[in-house]
């Protein structure tokens, strides 16, 4: 905090001074700083140039090994030299803090108490005068109106940063997360730090949470950083991969969705040319709402895929009536039981009816009437003290309990698993004793191999084997995922189904995922389970995670009202400081104590009973918070019985999200909201609504996470407005339920409950913070232990991407197959093993050549026999280039005096290169050929080596039953396979390149006429 108060006094220094600028020496402030940057790095900027100048090479001549070694040592330099240049421009930025923040408040306040600022026009004025309306150039003067639109709605600039926004913006300028309380303008704050750092005119992002988001705050916020002379642009507005798009990421500042962004660097390293890439290299980035994106939306990888050919999707409509069937046998087996439980236990018989009650809560823990009978006097105590005896010795009678059952769910774990019962009931229903039991391949193999039959005859039947292998894991893995579907995922909680489509709900925010899919066949199976159109299976092509990606940034900093309760994490994972900025004004919201209820019941009556009274007699706007779109339309439709008016926000009607929030402030309306549907957009109040209390928020439950529940409790109090917050709980809800909060449940027995009591206290607040706690925990070692094996991932990632751009640029072609071929030629040497005959045959197989003699193989030493061979193979690669530019001049020759094309297209084996009829460097035409080459094996390799890796993550988990540490396993896999790859994609390139031939026919574009 001493730190901030510094900076603040120096931005107060520099404020009364730039107070007595005129228009035209406030902006040209901008320019100053800019040439202060520039004096002070051109040194290192000059040095670049000169290792650049060493750099270059003709095109098309070859690289000696002298000069590969050379070239790798100036690459080295120069990417060190970068990292001198980033050192130093950030201890600039630093120094020029505190007049840039005056430059920007000053900037902001002038637009406030002037209709109208006159300035001397620049050459982005008039680049803007096309496209925007709140300014016009007249005589050589550029007039800036305080008046614009966002989002197509009007707004007249009212604001001026406050001494905490400034803290704030100092806060991410240092890489680090501001929390400021919801309504202390965090859109505003971020001005500061974005106009700082985009002085280096290395782009800065800007992320939000949504759309909409994204779209009005780069419209909002704009004039401020135009004026100034730095562009602004949105990518959201545009297509993917467009030209316009790609122009917004030129511009100095960009608005985005993190799913755009993420998105962006996945298809960048999909295209097949250099002019194709759209995004720059990640240099600054400021989250808003930086929990929901860095904590609640990094569980899933962002994936781009590709349908695979193989589609089995009958196994799904197969499977489907199978586990449907099972389900409700199940479901009416429990049905009875049940009933029984709840005899033997009012009877007296306690160890039989306990019994039968765990194999309920075993067997399906959601079922309704369990829940309810759960929260009657002693009968959790009757299902603990079971559930405690077969338990325990390591679960030694839990047969028992699990021997009627057809298969068991893990709440907790949020698992199901088949028993014997159900994987003989599914075994009998297909016809298939041995349904469940996989093949040990490895010994089956031993024997193929034992039997007196020829090589090729011994690899027939281990590819038969390994088929059907595949086909009955294929069927396994459908059962599985179809029990998943039916048992723990549930319609209009966890998805929903629009417009025909199974849709993904995402559990923090309440909005629906776009472009996400469950992987692993498990959006297929919720697809059969709603018999909806079942989509292609897919393969990724590229993926990443949210947390990868935004480390790869040089600098992150982030803005949120909510993140000190997941500190731990930011800092283990992304090196991300929590700075708690004290509020504007002082917070006079009124947080009431937890009511506690029985039953569901019971809480949605009395949740009812106070909306109607907050709202109709009060007149005071309420929201309401609820965990899923089921009780949000449970809520709103008893509310329209008791003709109250509301409006409902939830995923289905996510696209209504500003109009819904903004009218969420007027007197008596009711806004029945999804988790953290409507961040970002402030709920405002008007002095009538202040004189009556307020916005009242009211919770239906308490999330898992105690993050989520103070978003909802933020939305009230803003700018120190009045309003009050209180959660309405049940002993039934999900988290009182799960983590058996016992105490409570004791204490609302020995109170002697009648119906509709509650209990309140802080005792009950307590306990239900310790149980959040514990699953905060949880998750943070859950999202750990998955960025531990993608850190993994992520390593093999960025090398195959930098490899895969260099490969894009033509102009570094030989360079780059320089190294391809001296790297090939090594691994040869090492793989042969001092072996001549081994080396000979690799040799001609990969070059199609071989002129090299045994002796010069054992003479000469390792490194001087190397160069011999590399030498003698490129000169040989020349060759055969020749000889294809040869029969592209006697092609073209033909072709020119047959008939009168613009182009030709030419085949070489499955490529086809165009040529132009005008082209003079043929050599053009050959580099062409390589970089699809090179390119195509490198994307068919990874795509396999991605499906591998997913597997591989899968496969290490079984080695904790050999004692063995799962994640060490997977690195030592992991290694050996992409070292693997990389000789792969080597050895197919090159071996491809020496061994092609242009076709005898070839494709003309224009239709052929014959002189």
């Amino acid at each position: 905090m001493k730190n901030l108060i510094f900076f603040l006094k120096n931005i107060k220094f520099f404020e009364k001074k730039i107070n007595f600028y005129s228009n035209d020496e406030l902006r040209n402030q901008t320019l100053i700083f800019k040439s202060k940057i520039k004096e002070k790095t051109k040194f290192f900027y000059k040095e670049i140039d000169n290792l650049q100048k060493k750099l270059s090479y003709k095109k098309d001549q070859y690289l000696s090994i002298e000069e590969i070694n050379e070239k790798g040592f100036f690459l080295k330099k120069i990417y060190k030299i970068k990292k001198k240049i980033y050192k130093e421009e950030e201890k600039i930025l630093v120094e020029l803090l505190p007049e840039a923040f005056a430059v920007v408040k000053e900037t902001a306040k002038r637009f406030k108490e002037n209709k109208e600022i006159i300035v001397n026009s620049n050459k982005l004025d008039y680049l803007l005068i096309k496209s925007r309306s709140y300014l016009k150039i007249e005589g050589g003067k550029t007039i800036w109106k305080n008046k614009w639109s966002s989002m197509g709605k009007p707004v007249i600039w009212n604001m001026i940063h406050y001494d905490v926004q400034l803290m704030g913006g100092v806060v991410l300028h240092q890489g680090k997360i501001a929390e400021m309380y919801t309504g202390e303008g965090k859109t505003l704050v971020a001005t500061l730090p974005i106009y700082l750092n985009a002085l280096t005119g290395k782009g800065v992002h800007v992320v939000t949470v949504n759309e909409y988001l994204a779209k009005r705050d780069s419209e909002w916020m704009a004039p401020l950083m135009e004026f100034h002379g730095l562009t602004v642009d949105c990518i959201d507005i545009y297509k993917n991969n467009s030209y316009f798009r790609r122009k917004a990421y030129e511009a100095d500042v960009t608005y985005g969705t993190n799913n755009e962004f993420v998105f962006d660097y996945l298809r960048d390293n999909m295209v097949n040319s250099f002019k194709k890439l759209i995004q720059k290299k990640l240099n600054y980035a400021i989250i808003d709402e930086v929990d929901s994106v860095l904590i609640d939306e990094a569980r899933t990888p962002f994936i781009i895929s590709g349908p695979v050919n193989d589609q089995n999707f009958n196994y799904f409509y197969i499977f489907k009536y199978i586990v449907e069937k099972i389900f409700n046998k199940q479901l009416l087996f429990l049905n009875k039981i049940f009933n029984l439980a709840r005899k033997l236990i009012n009877s007296g018989n306690k160890k039989e009816g306990g019994l039968n009650l765990f194999k309920v809560y075993r067997g399906l823990p959601k079922y309704k009437p369990l829940i309810k009978f759960l929260g009657e006097k002693k009968i959790r105590k009757i299902l603990e003290n079971t559930e405690y005896y077969y338990m325990q010795d390591n679960n030694k009678n839990m047969f028992i309990v699990d021997s009627d059952l057809y298969f068991v769910i893990n709440e907790k774990n949020n698992t199901v698993e088949l028993s014997e019962k159900g994987m003989n009931f599914i075994s009998n229903e297909i016809n298939d004793t041995n349904f469940f039991r996989l093949p040990d391949i490895q010994k089956q193999f031993i024997y193929i191999e034992m039997e007196n039959i020829s090589i090729e005859e011994k690899n027939f039947l281990k590819r038969k084997k390994l088929i059907n292998f595949y086909k009955k894991s294929d069927k396994i893995h459908t059962v599985n995922q179809l029990m998943k579907a039916y048992t723990l995922f549930e319609k209009n909680i966890h998805y929903l189904v629009i417009d025909n489509k199974v849709k993904i709900v995402d559990e923090q925010t309440g909005r629906i995922i776009e472009e996400k899919r469950y992987s692993d066949g498990l959006h297929q199976a919720l697809e059969a389970k709603e018999n909806v159109n079942i989509e292609n299976y897919s393969q990724p092509l590229a993926t990443i995670t949210l947390q990868n990606y935004f480390r790869m940034y040089k600098k992150l900093s982030g803005m949120t009202g909510t993140a000190s309760t997941e500190e731990e994490e930011f800092f283990k994972i992304y090196n991300l400081d929590v700075v708690i900025i004290p509020t504007n004004k002082p917070v006079i919201r009124k947080n009431y104590e937890d009511f506690i209820f029985k039953t569901k019941k019971e809480k949605y009556n009395a949740i009812i009973n106070k909306v109607i009274f907050l709202s109709k007699n009060e007149k005071r706007p309420v929201l309401v918070g609820t965990t899923s779109v089921e009780v949000s339309e449970l809520i709103s439709r008893s509310l329209n019985i008791s003709k109250i008016y509301n409006n409902v926000l939830n995923a289905k009607y996510y696209k209504k999200e500003a109009d819904i929030i903004e009218a969420a402030g007027l007197s008596g309306i009711v806004t029945i909201a999804t988790n953290m549907a409507g961040r970002g957009t402030d709920i405002k109040i008007s002095d009538e609504v202040k004189k009556l209390g307020g916005l009242a928020i009211i919770g239906t439950e308490k999330h898992y996470s105690r993050r989520i529940d103070r978003q909802l409790i933020g939305r009230s109090g803003r700018q120190g407005d009045p309003g009050s917050s209180q959660f309405y709980l049940s002993l039934e809800d999900d988290l009182m339920r799960i983590f058996g909060l016992d105490r409570i449940s004791k204490l609302l027995d020995k109170l002697g409950h009648k119906k509709g009591e509650y209990i309140t206290g802080p005792l009950i607040s307590n306990s239900i913070e310790l149980a959040q706690k514990k699953i905060e925990a949880n998750n943070f070692s859950i999202r750990k232990r998955l960025l531990e094996y993608d850190d993994v991932i992520n390593e093999q990632r960025k090398f195959l991407y930098k490899f895969r751009k260099n490969a894009l640029d033509i102009n570094i072609s030989s360079i780059f197959i320089s190294h391809m071929i001296y790297n090939l030629i090594d691994q040869i040497i090492s793989d042969s093993k001092n072996d001549f005959k081994v080396f000979e045959n690799e040799l001609l197989k990969i070059f199609n050549f071989n002129i090299i003699k045994k002796k010069f193989y054992y003479s000469y030493n390792k490194e001087d026999f190397k160069k011999k061979i590399y030498y003698d193979i490129i000169n040989y690669y020349n060759f055969i280039k020749h000889k294809i530019i040869k029969k592209i001049k006697y092609i073209r020759s033909f072709i020119k005096f047959s008939c009168n094309p613009n182009f030709i297209n030419l085949k070489i084996k499955n490529f086809i290169i165009k040529l132009s009829l005008k082209e003079k460097n043929y050599y053009k035409v050959i580099n062409k050929l390589e970089k699809k080459i090179i390119i195509y094996f490198i994307d068919e390799k990874c795509k396999h080596h991605l499906k591998y890796m997913e597997n591989l993550i899968k496969f290490s988990q079984y080695s904790v039953y050999e004692q063995k540490k799962p994640i060490l396993v997977f690195k030592y896999k992991a290694f050996e396979k992409f070292n693997k790859l990389l000789k792969n994609i080597n050895k197919s390139s090159i071996q491809f390149l020496f061994n092609c031939k242009i076709n005898d026919y070839f494709f003309i574009k224009k239709k052929l006429t014959f002189k």
